[in-house]
């Protein structure tokens, strides 16, 4: 960086120890670069210094009774980032480590996600360090309401429309909405990632997972690669994971390992998803639970050596910063040629750089996983609209849009002098049409 140093230095200072917002801010202000030195327009209205700083950062105490009586507290977040193409739109995480610089790092991340699908949704994230892993439902139902009786304030239809994330699914979704429909007395659609029965949108469970694959199939067919007879490790066993494993599958590769937050599993002869969904969609178990349904299976330990398994395409699907740089020089020298980011910059900058160095085909998070979102923002689409589409109508949109994000990153990274680059792309891509929103309506956003 030269131009924009100073306001990477700034977020620096102004946010001490969040160190996954540094990240964040660090690597799209390398990319954006070139774009202050063709646009300086946008230097001279503040662009940059406003796009790195929340709108609104919101923090709150969450207090419940557990099935013991006794009363715990837990802390609450939700960052509204920028609101300059639309509603803040962003999950809830629920999980021990979340912190403010960890959700202001998904927020921002949010911010150009959402405009690569071209849906008008700004960026947001908020969440709560509550872990409901070993809870029981009505601990859990009791902590969303609480949650929502504070959140409830901040959110809306047309002002912020929260989401699911690592922690809260389908059940956490629905106490919160339960809680916010009695509150608010409206039925409307605040909360994505519903149950059918409610405003939900079918495909939106399988959406990120779905819309990773969409991706990478399109980025791959562009380098002459295919999933089809590809050998794939995916790290994760959740949402994102399972069904990039199930639509990776479809496409004709062979999926050979998945993991949690324990340790990981190798089928050489191929994942069984039905056996994965039973343990962790309906026992809420852990993976190693699989060997016992399938003993040729292997389990290991720890989950940094997934990535030591011999693999065309890898997916990192589980969190932050879970590939570094030992782990991607050792995916290249085993032949892998694609790595899609399903979870949140999972890769961490030494990565990143083993990736593009070797000409990785690499698919940036908030591109590659842009799935979900989109298939949110067309929940609020059918919300608004009181429509229900089927399946195949919304997968056929999430296709659409995925293959659509793939070439803006794509012709935006050419257009900057480095045509396979999709981190920069995507990043470039994302921004212009934020920050072209932001110079429209002055110096309010």
């Amino acid at each position: 960086m030269t131009h924009l140093t100073p306001v990477y230095e700034a977020v620096v200072k102004r946010n001490p120890g969040e160190t996954e917002f540094h990240q964040a801010v660090q690597e799209v202000l390398e990319s954006l670069e070139p774009v202050a030195l063709k646009y300086p327009e946008f230097v001279k209205a503040g662009i940059f210094e406003r796009f790195v700083e929340p709108e609104r950062q919101i923090m709150f105490r969450v207090p419940w009774v557990d099935d013991a009586g006794k009363v715990q507290v837990n802390r609450g977040f939700r960052v509204q980032f920028n609101s300059a193409i639309g509603p803040y739109k962003g999950g809830i995480r629920l999980h021990p480590s979340v912190n403010l610089g960890i959700i202001k790092f998904l927020g921002f991340e949010q911010i150009l996600k959402n405009s690569l699908t071209t849906l008008p949704m700004g960026g947001g994230k908020g969440g709560s360090d509550f872990d409901p892993k070993g809870k029981s439902d009505m601990e859990v139902m009791r902590f969303c309401q609480s949650f929502m009786l504070e959140l409830t304030r901040y959110i809306g239809p047309d002002t912020d429309v929260p989401a699911g994330d690592i922690g809260t699914g389908g059940r956490e979704i629905g106490y919160m909405f339960g809680m916010y429909k009695k509150l608010r007395n409206e039925f409307t659609g605040v909360l994505t990632g519903k149950g059918l029965q409610y405003g939900g949108s079918l495909a939106r469970t399988e959406a990120t997972g779905y819309g990773l694959c969409y991706f990478m199939d399109e980025a791959m067919k562009a380098k002459g690669k295919t999933f089809s007879g590809s050998t794939v490790v995916i790290s994760g066993s959740g949402n994102v994971a399972i069904y990039a494993t199930q639509k990776a599958t479809q496409l004709g590769a062979k999926v050979v390992a998945l993991s949690d937050s324990n340790g990981y599993i190798y089928d050489k002869t191929g994942i069984k998803l039905e056996t994965v969904q039973l343990i962790k969609e309906v026992q809420r178990g852990r993976i190693s639970e699989y060997v016992q349904h399938h003993p040729e299976a292997e389990y290991h330990d720890g989950c940094s050596g997934i990535w030591s398994i011999p693999c065309d395409i890898a997916l990192p699907s589980a969190t932050q910063n879970e590939i570094d740089g030992v782990s991607a020089k050792m995916l290249v020298q085993n032949g892998c040629f694609a790595v899609g980011e399903g979870a949140n910059m999972p890769s961490t900058p030494e990565a990143v750089e083993v990736f593009l160095k070797n000409r990785i085909i690499y698919g940036p998070a908030k591109a590659a996983n842009a799935g979900g979102v989109a298939t949110s923002g067309l929940e609020m689409s059918q919300n608004s609209m009181r429509l229900s589409w089927t399946f195949e109508e919304v997968d056929a949109k999430l296709k659409e849009i995925m293959v659509s994000i793939y070439k803006n990153a794509s012709a935006a990274a050419a257009e900057f002098g480095d045509a396979d680059n999709l981190v920069l792309g995507a990043n470039i891509a994302g921004f212009m049409k934020v920050a072209r929103a932001m110079l429209a309506q002055g110096v309010t956003y």
